[in-house]
This record gives structure tokens, C-alpha cells and sequence, in this order.
């Protein structure tokens, strides 16, 4: 019977260290393929513009079109996770998006490759949410922070190889080989998903919210769509403004419809909930502002500067590296300092390292860019592990689904209107200089203009508790946070 015991035991403990690590690395598998075709694609836009005959500012919308899918079918992910099992969505999703990659591998201009973004991004609305999802029910609530990491650490590597690896492959062979390279990818992670993840569900999901669903759906579309299309000539100004009013009409009546409805697709009352609101606002200001990153360094390297699109990928690979250390150390910096000076100091730093390239310049060593990049790095990765574990730190298990698909929905939504941001940014100063060419002048303003995006994000951390995530910390950490919370009861006792 004590070997019995001894014998369950010992399988016990490998199943829980098996779902603390090995599942968060298998869900990676999607966030690699996911993070991977962002970074290469962006550092071979110029390339691609240049075989499509496009402008480099139009190609936007093969990264913003991609962002635009993601946030109009996310908020259906958490239903059909709970309907029809998480797993079986996420696999779904897995073979939808490498789908979109072979039809983007054989787009023959911008409109062909804007539509196959599109499906590619309906297999990415559900990969990314689902899959924090199925990692969000299996891993115990104190081992959050480390799953988190676990789950990152390989979708770092995307943003590590993507911008080396896109700018290899557009020199020496052809940009199209950047899509592909998505299916052995995917391949892999349909087996050990098949055979490792557990299915996972709600026992009754609620009905699917398809009011709410054609409501922000199209609002999101269409104003989002109006806005990218600002200053690009390709439709009428005055079909532009219908276009955008029209969004903002629908998501106003979403709006007024999720606060009526018991269970809407995207529940705006778990904003009530003061990490969540800061994880999913205070994130977004924070994303807008470093997801123009991407769009803007490629063009600056490239056009600005001159350099080839290797060249570009190997200065810019550095933060995915700087990023994948911190990835070891962010649990043991939280649980010593807390959620909320974590995030509110590091928001500062993450900032400057985004407007920074607005120094740079042609005769920049091109050792001190990379070590700048490595730097930032660092700091953003600690910051987007906060902001991702805070936000679920205090919402009720049976609204993990929701909260999953909201939070996804604001995160890529953030990209897309970082990139817009920095597109308008960019047209801007070209009429001011009145001239049509993008300039390596043209860019400095704009750095600093999402970087203090950005910075804005500290507005909604100091708001937080001492204590905020709680939860997720072990006890010495708590510990930690009580003179904070003594010295905030002494200064009200004092004012009142």
C-alpha cells in the first residue's frame, strides 16, 4: 500500500510539473507561427511593395487587415471554446491559419494578399485566446505567472528569428518563402496538440450572443477599416467618413446592448474588476504604442537609411533575445516587487526605448542600435508578462473565457491602431515636407509620438491596489506589499 501511494504520488507530481510546463510550451507552438509571420512580414514590406507595385505606406494593410480579422472573430473564441471544446477549436484554428499563409504565398497583388490576411487572421482570432485558455484552466492559479512565462518563451523566438530570417529570405530568394515556412510549423503543433492537450470545457456554455456578434463585429470592421484609410486615396473622403461613423455608430450600440444582455460576447462589466481593467486598458495603451514598432523600424532601416532587408532583420532581432531572457526573471522581479511599481516604473523605461530610435541616424554604430534593441527588450517582455498575468488575477474561473476573448480582441486590436497611428504619422510629415518619398526625417516625430502613447499606459497602473495580483504571489511577496498598503492607510487616516 506505501509503495501504491509512493507510486501515485510520484505520477501525481509528474502530471502537475507536465501541465506547469509542458502544455504552456505546446500552445506556444501557435504564438511562434503567429509572432514569426508578423516580424517577417514587416521587415519585408518594402520588398513586397516594391513587386506588387505598391506604395510601403499601402502595404499597412497586410498587417493591419490581418489585426482587423483577429479583433472581429476573437470575441466569438471564448464561446466556441466552451461549445465545442477548446481543444478542437484551437486545432481548427492551427489549420485555418496555415491555410491563409499558402494563400498569401501566392497572392499576386495587394488586393490578393489583403484577402488571404484576412483568413489568416480568422485562424488567428482563435489560436491566441483559446490557447491562454486551455493553459489558463490547467495550470494551478499560484503557478499563473511561471505558465505564462513557459507559454511565451517559444513565441519570442518568432520575433528573434523573424526579422533575420524575412530578411534572408527576401534577398536571397523570394518574400513569398515567408508564408510558408508557417506549415511545417503548424504541422508539428497539430501532432502534439492532438496527442498531449486535454479538452477542456465548460460543462453548460452559455447561447452564443449573435446580436452582439453582428453588432461589433461589423463596428469594428468598418471603423477601423475608415480609419486605416485615411490619407491613402484609395476611396473618396466623404465614403471614408461614412464609413468610420458608421463603425462608431455600431460599437456604440453594442455598447449599449452588452450592458442589457446577461451574457454578451464581449462583457464590458468585467472592467468593473480593477486588474482586469487594468490589464486589458492599460495594456492597450501600452501595445499601441510599441506595436507601431514593427511597422516603423523596418521602413527606417530600409528606406530611410538605405540598408537591405537582412540587413534590417539583423539589427532589429536583438529585442526578441532581450525579451526571451527577461522571460526567466519576470516571476522572480514580481514576486519581490509587486505588480504595481513593476508596471508603473517599467512603463517609463519600455517608453523611452520606443521613442529612442527617433535618435538614430545613418552613421548610428549599428553595435549601439542592437544593444539598445537588446535593452528594450528586456523591459517590454517584463511588461507584457505583467500585464498579461494581472489581468486574470481576480476573474471568477467561469468567466475565464470571456475575459480570454476581451483581452485578446483590445490586445490586437492595439496593434492595428498602433500601425495606423504610425502610417497617419508618417503621411503627415510627408505633406509637411511636401514631398511624396518616405524620408529618414520623416520618422523622429513619430517615435516619440507612440512612445508617449504608450507612457500614457501609467495613468491606469497607478490606479492599482499595493496588493493588485495578490493572488498570484506567494506569501513572502504579500509580505512584501503590506508596508505599501500600511503607508496608503496612514496618508488617508491623515488626510481625513
Amino acid at each position: 500500500m506505501t509503495e501504491d501511494r509512493f507510486t501515485r504520488a510520484r505520477q501525481g507530481a509528474m502530471t502537475e510539473n507536465f501541465r506547469r510546463n509542458f502544455i504552456p510550451l505546446i500552445v506556444a507552438t501557435a504564438l511562434f507561427m503567429e509572432n514569426l509571420d508578423a516580424t517577417v512580414l514587416a521587415t519585408s514590406l518594402p520588398a513586397m511593395a516594391k513587386d506588387l507595385g505598391s506604395n510601403p505606406i499601402h502595404l499597412k494593410l497586410a498587417l493591419t487587415t490581418y489585426l482587423l480579422a483577429l479583433a472581429v472573430f476573437i470575441p466569438a473564441s471564448g464561446w466556441m471554446a466552451d461549445r465545442f471544446g477548446a481543444k478542437n477549436v484551437f486545432r481548427a484554428a492551427m489549420v485555418v491559419f496555415a491555410a491563409g499563409s499558402i494563400a498569401c504565398g501566392v497572392s499576386s497583388d495587394l488586393g490578393s494578399l489583403v484577402a488571404s490576411r484576412i483568413l489568416q487572421g480568422i485562424g488567428g482570432a482563435m489560436m491566441t485566446p483559446v490557447g491562454r485558455l486551455i493553459v489558463l484552466r490547467t495550470v494551478p492559479r499560484t503557478d499563473i505567472i511561471n505558465a505564462i512565462a513557459w507559454l511565451t518563451v517559444p513565441a519570442l523566438v518568432g520575433p528573434v528569428l523573424g526579422p533575420p530570417l524575412g530578411g534572408f529570405l527576401t534577398t536571397y530568394f523570394h518574400w513569398r518563402w515567408i508564408f510558408w515556412i508557417n506549415i511545417p510549423v503548424a504541422v508539428v503543433g497539430l501532432f502534439l496538440i492532438t496527442r498531449f492537450i486535454p479538452d477542456t470545457r465548460e460543462e453548460s456554455s452559455s447561447t452564443f450572443d449573435l446580436r452582439g456578434f453582428l453588432l461589433i463585429g461589423p463596428g469594428l470592421s468598418l471603423f477601423l477599416t475608415g480609419v486605416t484609410l485615411i490619407g491613402l486615396g484609395l476611396l473618396e473622403r466623404d465614403m471614408i467618413i461614412l464609413i468610420t461613423l458608421s463603425g462608431a455608430v455600431l460599437l456604440a450600440v453594442y455598447t449599449w446592448h452588452a450592458l442589457r444582455t446577461p451574457a454578451p460576447i464581449i462583457d464590458l462589466r468585467l472592467l468593473a474588476i480593477p486588474t482586469y481593467r487594468a490589464g486589458v486598458v492599460g495594456g492597450f495603451l501600452f501595445r499601441t504604442g510599441l506595436g507601431a514598432g514593427p511597422f516603423l523600424l523596418p521602413l527606417l532601416f530600409q528606406t530611410g537609411f538605405g540598408m537591405t532587408a537582412f540587413q534590417s532583420g539583423l539589427m532589429t532581432f536583438a529585442t526578441g533575445i532581450g525579451a526571451m531572457f527577461m522571460k526567466t526573471q519576470a516571476a522572480a522581479i514580481l514576486r519581490r516587487y509587486g505588480f504595481r511599481r513593476v508596471l508603473i516604473i517599467n512603463a517609463v523605461i519600455a517608453s523611452l526605448f520606443a521613442a529612442l530610435p527617433s535618435l538614430f541616424a545613418s552613421s548610428t554604430p549599428p553595435l549601439l542600435i542592437v544593444a539598445l534593441f537588446l535593452a528594450g527588450g528586456l523591459s517590454r517582455s517584463l511588461q507584457f508578462t505583467s500585464i498579461n498575468t494581472l489581468a486574470y488575477a481576480d476573474v471568477p474561473p467561469e468567466k475565464l473565457s470571456r475575459a480570454t476573448s476581451f483581452a485578446a480582441a483590445c490586445q490586437e486590436l492595439s496593434g492595428s491602431v498602433g500601425v495606423t497611428i504610425a502610417a497617419m504619422g508618417l503621411q503627415f510629415m510627408q505633406f509637411a515636407e511636401g514631398g511624396n518619398a518616405v524620408d529618414a526625417a520623416h520618422f523622429p516625430p513619430v517615435f516619440l509620438l507612440v512612445g508617449f502613447v504608450s507612457a500614457a499606459s501609467i495613468f491606469f497602473f497607478s490606479r492599482l491596489a499595493p496588493n493588485a495580483g495578490a493572488s498570484l504571489l506567494p506569501t513572502d511577496a504579500l509580505k512584501a506589499a503590506e508596508p505599501a498598503k500600511e503607508s496608503a492607510r496612514l496618508r488617508e487616516g491623515h488626510v481625513s
